[in-house]
Protein backbone atom coordinates (compact mmCIF):
# COMPACT_ATOMS: atom_id res chain seq x y z
CA UNK A 1 0.00 0.00 0.00
CA UNK A 2 1.06 3.70 -0.91
CA UNK A 3 1.63 5.42 1.69
CA UNK A 4 -0.89 8.00 2.70
CA UNK A 5 -0.76 11.61 1.48
CA UNK A 6 -2.53 14.97 1.29
CA UNK A 7 -3.47 15.10 -2.50
CA UNK A 8 -3.49 19.18 -3.55
CA UNK A 9 -5.16 19.85 -7.08
CA UNK A 10 -6.93 21.74 -9.86
CA UNK A 11 -8.31 20.97 -13.22
CA UNK A 12 -7.77 23.33 -16.21
CA UNK A 13 -10.05 23.17 -18.78
CA UNK A 14 -8.44 22.18 -22.55
CA UNK A 15 -10.08 23.33 -26.14
CA UNK A 16 -7.28 21.71 -27.88
CA UNK A 17 -4.73 19.52 -27.31
CA UNK A 18 -3.02 19.79 -30.06
CA UNK A 19 -1.54 23.37 -28.40
CA UNK A 20 -1.59 22.07 -24.44
CA UNK A 21 0.68 19.14 -25.46
CA UNK A 22 2.85 21.73 -27.40
CA UNK A 23 2.76 23.95 -24.48
CA UNK A 24 3.92 21.33 -21.80
CA UNK A 25 6.68 20.61 -24.26
CA UNK A 26 8.21 23.69 -24.40
CA UNK A 27 7.97 24.24 -20.53
CA UNK A 28 9.92 21.27 -20.60
CA UNK A 29 7.69 18.52 -19.15
CA UNK A 30 7.93 15.14 -21.03
CA UNK A 31 5.99 12.19 -20.88
CA UNK A 32 6.12 10.20 -17.10
CA UNK A 33 3.36 7.90 -18.80
CA UNK A 34 1.91 7.44 -22.06
CA UNK A 35 -1.76 7.62 -22.71
CA UNK A 36 -3.59 5.49 -21.22
CA UNK A 37 -7.35 4.02 -21.29
CA UNK A 38 -8.90 4.18 -17.41
CA UNK A 39 -12.11 2.51 -16.25
CA UNK A 40 -12.94 4.00 -12.95
CA UNK A 41 -15.93 2.67 -10.61
CA UNK A 42 -17.09 4.85 -7.71
CA UNK A 43 -18.16 2.66 -4.72
CA UNK A 44 -20.62 3.64 -1.77
CA UNK A 45 -23.05 1.79 0.50
CA UNK A 46 -27.32 1.73 -0.64
CA UNK A 47 -27.51 4.88 1.69
CA UNK A 48 -24.74 6.94 0.16
CA UNK A 49 -22.75 6.71 3.74
CA UNK A 50 -19.50 7.64 2.45
CA UNK A 51 -20.32 10.34 0.37
CA UNK A 52 -22.49 11.66 3.32
CA UNK A 53 -19.39 11.95 5.03
CA UNK A 54 -17.18 13.39 1.93
CA UNK A 55 -15.45 10.08 1.32
CA UNK A 56 -14.52 8.40 -1.72
CA UNK A 57 -13.78 4.96 -2.65
CA UNK A 58 -12.59 4.58 -6.20
CA UNK A 59 -11.32 0.92 -8.06
CA UNK A 60 -9.37 2.10 -11.16
CA UNK A 61 -8.68 -0.13 -13.83
CA UNK A 62 -5.66 0.82 -16.46
CA UNK A 63 -5.55 -2.88 -17.93
CA UNK A 64 -6.22 -6.14 -17.18
CA UNK A 65 -5.87 -8.47 -14.65
CA UNK A 66 -5.13 -5.61 -11.55
CA UNK A 67 -5.83 -1.94 -10.48
CA UNK A 68 -5.88 0.89 -7.95
CA UNK A 69 -8.12 0.76 -5.04
CA UNK A 70 -8.12 4.89 -3.53
CA UNK A 71 -9.80 6.07 -0.93
CA UNK A 72 -9.94 10.22 -0.66
CA UNK A 73 -10.80 11.71 2.92
CA UNK A 74 -13.09 14.56 3.13
CA UNK A 75 -12.03 17.56 1.07
CA UNK A 76 -9.96 20.16 3.45
CA UNK A 77 -11.07 23.93 3.44
CA UNK A 78 -8.82 25.49 1.25
CA UNK A 79 -9.85 28.09 -1.25
CA UNK A 80 -8.58 27.73 -4.78
CA UNK A 81 -7.45 24.15 -4.29
CA UNK A 82 -8.80 20.46 -3.82
CA UNK A 83 -7.05 19.05 -1.09
CA UNK A 84 -7.80 15.39 0.14
CA UNK A 85 -6.15 12.93 2.25
CA UNK A 86 -5.21 10.05 -0.04
CA UNK A 87 -4.28 6.33 0.70
CA UNK A 88 -3.81 3.79 -2.37
CA UNK A 89 -3.29 0.27 -2.36
CA UNK A 90 -2.71 -1.52 -6.05
CA UNK A 91 -4.27 -4.88 -6.41
CA UNK A 92 -3.37 -8.19 -8.60
CA UNK A 93 -7.00 -8.75 -9.58
CA UNK A 94 -9.55 -5.66 -10.72
CA UNK A 95 -11.96 -8.99 -10.30
CA UNK A 96 -11.00 -9.84 -6.71
CA UNK A 97 -11.23 -6.21 -6.08
CA UNK A 98 -14.58 -5.66 -7.09
CA UNK A 99 -15.92 -8.83 -5.49
CA UNK A 100 -14.39 -7.46 -2.10
CA UNK A 101 -15.66 -4.47 -1.97
CA UNK A 102 -19.06 -6.04 -2.74
CA UNK A 103 -19.01 -9.05 -0.13
CA UNK A 104 -17.89 -5.48 2.11
CA UNK A 105 -21.48 -3.94 1.33
CA UNK A 106 -20.50 -1.27 -1.28
CA UNK A 107 -21.67 -1.00 -4.80
CA UNK A 108 -21.04 0.83 -7.82
CA UNK A 109 -22.66 4.52 -7.68
CA UNK A 110 -21.08 5.71 -10.68
CA UNK A 111 -18.25 4.75 -13.50
CA UNK A 112 -16.37 7.14 -15.11
CA UNK A 113 -13.57 6.97 -18.53
CA UNK A 114 -11.35 8.81 -19.46
CA UNK A 115 -7.64 8.66 -21.37
CA UNK A 116 -4.65 9.97 -19.31
CA UNK A 117 -1.30 11.16 -20.12
CA UNK A 118 1.06 12.03 -17.61
CA UNK A 119 3.61 14.21 -18.04
CA UNK A 120 6.08 16.20 -15.21
CA UNK A 121 9.50 18.32 -16.03
CA UNK A 122 12.78 18.30 -14.41
CA UNK A 123 15.35 15.80 -13.52
CA UNK A 124 13.82 13.24 -11.80
CA UNK A 125 10.50 14.12 -14.00
CA UNK A 126 8.53 15.26 -10.74
CA UNK A 127 9.79 18.47 -9.64
CA UNK A 128 7.09 20.18 -7.74
CA UNK A 129 3.94 18.14 -9.27
CA UNK A 130 2.68 16.49 -12.20
CA UNK A 131 0.37 17.51 -15.43
CA UNK A 132 -2.19 14.67 -15.84
CA UNK A 133 -3.65 15.17 -19.59
CA UNK A 134 -7.27 13.77 -18.93
CA UNK A 135 -9.38 13.19 -22.17
CA UNK A 136 -12.79 12.39 -21.12
CA UNK A 137 -16.34 12.36 -22.56
CA UNK A 138 -17.09 15.24 -21.41
CA UNK A 139 -14.59 17.63 -22.61
CA UNK A 140 -10.61 17.23 -21.92
CA UNK A 141 -8.57 18.87 -18.58
CA UNK A 142 -5.74 19.25 -17.07
CA UNK A 143 -4.90 18.23 -13.72
CA UNK A 144 -2.42 19.74 -12.18
CA UNK A 145 -1.07 18.06 -9.09
CA UNK A 146 1.67 19.27 -6.56
CA UNK A 147 2.33 22.15 -4.31
CA UNK A 148 -0.15 25.05 -3.88
CA UNK A 149 2.82 27.28 -5.48
CA UNK A 150 3.97 24.60 -8.48
CA UNK A 151 0.34 24.70 -9.21
CA UNK A 152 -0.01 28.45 -9.61
CA UNK A 153 2.76 28.98 -11.19
CA UNK A 154 2.33 25.95 -13.57
CA UNK A 155 -1.09 26.97 -14.19
CA UNK A 156 0.32 30.82 -15.34
CA UNK A 157 3.25 29.00 -17.55
CA UNK A 158 0.30 27.53 -19.48
CA UNK A 159 -1.54 30.40 -20.06
CA UNK A 160 -4.49 30.05 -17.65
CA UNK A 161 -5.92 32.31 -15.01
CA UNK A 162 -6.69 31.24 -11.04
CA UNK A 163 -10.93 31.86 -12.17
CA UNK A 164 -10.24 28.93 -15.02
CA UNK A 165 -9.07 26.51 -11.95
CA UNK A 166 -11.71 24.05 -11.33
CA UNK A 167 -11.88 21.71 -8.14
CA UNK A 168 -14.66 19.30 -8.88
CA UNK A 169 -14.53 15.70 -9.30
CA UNK A 170 -15.71 13.99 -12.59
CA UNK A 171 -18.59 13.04 -10.78
CA UNK A 172 -19.65 16.45 -10.06
CA UNK A 173 -19.05 17.94 -13.09
CA UNK A 174 -20.92 14.99 -15.35
CA UNK A 175 -24.04 15.45 -12.94
CA UNK A 176 -23.78 19.06 -14.23
CA UNK A 177 -23.46 17.66 -17.83
CA UNK A 178 -26.04 15.39 -17.13
CA UNK A 179 -28.51 18.14 -16.34
CA UNK A 180 -27.62 20.08 -19.56
CA UNK A 181 -27.62 17.34 -21.27
CA UNK A 182 -30.67 15.38 -20.06
CA UNK A 183 -30.42 12.74 -22.51
CA UNK A 184 -27.01 11.78 -21.57
CA UNK A 185 -26.25 7.71 -20.35
CA UNK A 186 -26.33 7.74 -16.10
CA UNK A 187 -22.26 7.19 -16.31
CA UNK A 188 -19.79 9.21 -17.78
CA UNK A 189 -18.08 6.33 -20.32
CA UNK A 190 -17.56 6.81 -24.34
CA UNK A 191 -20.31 5.56 -26.47
CA UNK A 192 -19.15 3.16 -28.44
Amino acid sequence: MKAPHLETEIKLPVSDLASVRRRLRQLGFRRLRPRRFEQNSVWDTRSRSLQKRGVLLRLRVEGKPGGLITVKGPRKRQRGFKVRAEWEVEISSAEAGEKILAELGYRVVFRYEKYRTTFGRGTHGHSGGVVLLDETPIGNFLELEGGKGWIRKVGRELGFGSEEAITESYGSLYARWRREHPRSSKYMIFQK
